[in-house]
């Protein structure tokens, strides 16, 4: 998943570039995690397009995150975390259905009809959603932030009118969901009660991972053969790099530089799936995807810009 697809407790303004303050910590721990980031949140894409031509999209979803929250369990076990409690658990569940599950998931599921570029394109209009969202809960909304919202939209119009996206009106619906569904987690995240470090990211997957394994089996997904060793290797990557070191560098990051530092792998992660995507799948991009990719990333640059 990935502009803050793949992240926790993103703030809706958190999407500012790179500060001052960052280059004066590049270490090689800090430039590893930014590395992270940048090439494996944006690769994410490209796994996920791979893995739902051999599982079904729900089922392969439900079981990364499922996965991916019981290796991070464990791992927290192991450094005595505190094991939340029931209201953290509630808290937990709600942002798993909405971020991993429905924020995720959907655009697992696109992926069957829609190119892993115009996916991670769409996903980077997570900002003005979430923008939205935090304006509906009482949080004062910049006039320059209003303006990046209604840029995005443009972009979003632009993006749906390439032949990816108006060849399927559907997939277009579901990513514009998944998108909703990430941004009000995102919104109200730091509203709701959840355990602390890395537990937060563990319950989160866990949560999120058997929703949307009882989404596969209520939508009657089956495996009717044995995936590959594409379908394999997607799935292992995706629970290994996209979901456990992924997440394990955006808290390090978030502890160590910034956070508008540490976000701005909003930036990137597009432009990166779109280049894997025509490098590796053969995906065509048209003049109205690479003009919409460029309205969308300005709009959210518009919108995070800090003096």
């Amino acid at each position: 998943m990935h502009c803050c697809m793949d992240g926790p407790r993103c703030g809706p303004f958190c999407f500012p570039g790179l500060t001052m303050s960052l280059f004066s910590r590049l270490s090689l721990p800090v430039l590893a995690a930014f590395f992270a980031l940048y090439v494996i949140w944006g690769s994410t894409y490209f796994a996920i397009r791979v893995g739902v031509a051999e599982w079904p999209p729900l089922m392969m979803a439900g079981t990364r995150f499922l996965l991916a929250g019981l290796a991070l369990t464990v791992w927290c076990r192991f450094r005595q975390l505190p094991w939340p409690d029931a209201r953290q658990w509630g808290g937990a569940a709600l942002l798993g259905v909405l971020m991993p599950a429905i924020g995720n998931g959907l655009v697992t599921v696109a992926e069957k009809e829609v190119s892993s570029g115009v996916a991670a394109l769409m996903v980077a209009t997570v900002p003005l959603f979430t923008t939205l969202f935090a304006r509906l809960f009482g949080q004062k909304t910049h006039p320059r932030a209003w303006a990046g919202i209604a840029l995005g939209f443009v972009g979003i119009l632009i993006l749906n009118q390439g032949s990816n996206l108006s060849a399927s009106p559907g997939g277009a619906l579901l990513l514009v969901l998944a998108c909703l569904g990430w941004a009000l987690g995102s919104a109200i995240s730091k509203r709701v009660p959840q355990p602390g470090g890395m537990m937060s990211s563990a319950a989160m997957m866990l949560t999120g991972g058997v929703a949307l394994l009882v989404a596969s089996m209520a939508m009657g997904e089956r495996l009717t053969t044995m995936p590959g060793l594409a379908g394999w290797g997607a799935l292992l990557y995706l629970v290994v790099f996209g979901s456990i070191i992924a997440y394990t560098a955006y808290l390090y990051l978030l502890a160590t530089v910034s956070p508008s530092a540490a976000t701005s792998y909003a930036y990137v992660n597009p432009v990166i799936a779109v280049l894997l995507g025509i490098a590796l799948l053969g995906e065509q991009v048209g003049v109205q995807e690479w003009m919409g990719m460029v309205v969308i990333v300005s709009a959210v640059v518009l919108i995070a810009w800090k003096r």
